[in-house]
């Protein structure tokens, strides 16, 4: 049994980003770690039940974590008031807060709870066409996809064979084949999980630029860690069984990472070279980093430059917004372990996209595609492999390294880095590499991390280059 670990993985990571306040923060307004994607709004075949058919106290509407087989409290769990767990079921509910009318005001869209510009991420509505209520927010389904075709199925009981632990296999397979999403599948939870939490093309999924000038949340996300916040279920040996066919199988929490960077990325790319890539005659600018253009202006007789350097952006003259690469920064330190071959590829490929920016659009969408291809081969190779122990100390040394240390000159980029830091860190706790103890005593250095990116107003690359390498270099003392 693993509850213990998943438990106290939970409970670090929840205190960590108490300090993060910019990632809670869109964790309460956008509020959708598995939101409704695009692609479900138009599946055939999948009817939306409502939260009230997981409801009853025989299956996930329990007070207790008593259940045989899984918790049986994944109700309670999810409806939670005040933490990010329970951020989904209240993902309507903060469409009618002061800050969500403020931003509707400011957007002219009238009510923000009826909006379509809103429902595609804040609530099941729209991909239900209309069958959820609105008030439920961000459901069940919304992660396990509709329910119609395999909730008879799911609660069904084991237990009529000699062997419990093939049969629920087995019965979680014919699941799969009606409908239930494969959310142990990093590349199937990512692809559902990014929709809402990065964008799609689908209406009310995507934030733009507008929409953050009017006052929302900037879009951030990592798979991993979030799914670490609204995990509402304890991985044990009903689990491994269930899910992978033999009951010491666990997730593999260094792959959900690394995919989880390769689909962000390439769903950036994809709306970058889409019709979103544009607004009017301007670029939209969320595709760009945020601080290359917000930054304090000073006007005196003696110059004050305000920013650094970047060895990862290649051809893009000073004054020019660069590409926002948080993700593509993450990546190239990951790259080398599923493939060196396609490792020096990003490295040529995403040096030419930078390139193409300063160039003009259409280089700049060519470039992307090529970038493209790069990234989802890695996203492939990444999923078709475990990661050891070892590999895990080598990331956080990848992560650590002068030549990607020297590229977080942004905001984004470094929040991406310490939340990496913080799931590897994870990573080896719950695979035993190192113990509960020792990541205790180096919490403090990952928290020092995350008050580095607590507020993007403050944030100072010097600062947060040295709390990661302070944290750094305490994970490499336990190697």
């Amino acid at each position: 049994m693993t509850m213990h670990v998943a438990a106290e993985r939970g409970e670090r990571r929840w205190a960590a980003l108490a300090v993060f306040a910019g990632v809670l923060a869109m964790l309460a307004l956008a509020a959708t770690l598995a939101a409704p994607p695009a692609r479900s709004q138009s599946e055939s075949g999948g009817r939306f039940l409502g939260v009230a058919s997981c409801a009853g106290s025989t299956c996930h509407g329990r007070m207790e974590a008593d259940g045989t087989v899984v918790r049986q409290d994944e109700l309670k769990l999810w409806q939670e008031p005040s933490t990010p767990g329970g951020a989904h079921s209240r993902a309507w509910a903060v469409l009618s807060n002061s800050r969500s009318r403020f931003i509707a005001a400011n957007l002219g869209i009238g009510d923000p709870s009826r909006a379509g510009m809103c429902l595609g991420c804040h609530s099941d509505a729209a991909a239900s066409r209309g069958t959820a209520p609105l008030a439920d927010g961000v459901t069940c389904e919304s992660c396990h996809g509709p329910a119609g075709g395999w909730i008879a199925s799911h609660y069904a009981g084991v237990g009529t064979t000699a062997d419990p632990g093939a049969e629920m296999r087995e019965k979680h397979l014919a699941n799969l084949r009606a409908g239930l999403r494969k959310l142990e599948d990093p590349v199937v939870r990512a692809g559902v999980c990014v929709d809402c939490h990065f964008g799609a093309a689908g209406e009310g999924q995507f934030v733009t630029h507008r929409i953050m000038a009017a006052g929302h949340p900037r879009i951030s996300f990592e798979l991993d860690l979030f799914s670490a916040l609204q995990a509402h279920h304890s991985e044990d040996a009903d689990y491994g069984w269930r899910k992978f066919g033999a009951p010491a199988a666990r997730t593999d929490h260094v792959q959900m990472w690394a995919v989880g960077q390769a689909t962000a990325l390439e769903r950036s790319l994809a709306l970058f070279r889409s019709k979103r890539g544009t607004e009017g005659m301007f670029p939209e600018f969320v595709f760009l980093d945020c601080h290359s253009c917000h930054r304090r202006i000073y006007d005196q007789a003696k110059p004050v430059k305000t920013s650094m350097a970047n060895p990862g952006r290649p051809g893009v003259p000073e004054g020019m917004p660069p590409y926002n690469d948080e993700n593509l920064i993450m990546l190239s330190a990951a790259s080398r372990l599923a493939s060196p071959a396609l490792a020096e590829q990003l490295a040529a490929r995403s040096a030419a996209f930078h390139r193409a920016i300063a160039t003009d659009r259409v280089s700049a969408v060519t470039a992307a595609a090529r970038l493209g291809e790069t990234v989802s081969a890695l996203k492939a190779a990444f999923a078709s492999r475990g990661f050891s122990g070892t590999d895990t100390f080598a990331l956080v040394d990848a992560i650590a390294a002068k030549s990607v240390g020297a590229r977080f000159t942004d905001y984004a980029g470094s929040s991406q880095a310490v939340m990496g830091i913080d799931t590897l860190l994870g990573a080896m706790v719950a695979s035993g590499r190192i113990t509960v103890g020792a990541a205790a005593g180096i919490r403090a250095d990952i928290d020092r991390a995350y008050a580095a990116v607590k507020d993007p107003n403050a944030y100072r690359p010097a600062d947060f280059q040295a709390a990661l390498g302070r944290a750094v270099r305490a994970i490499q003392a336990l190697r």
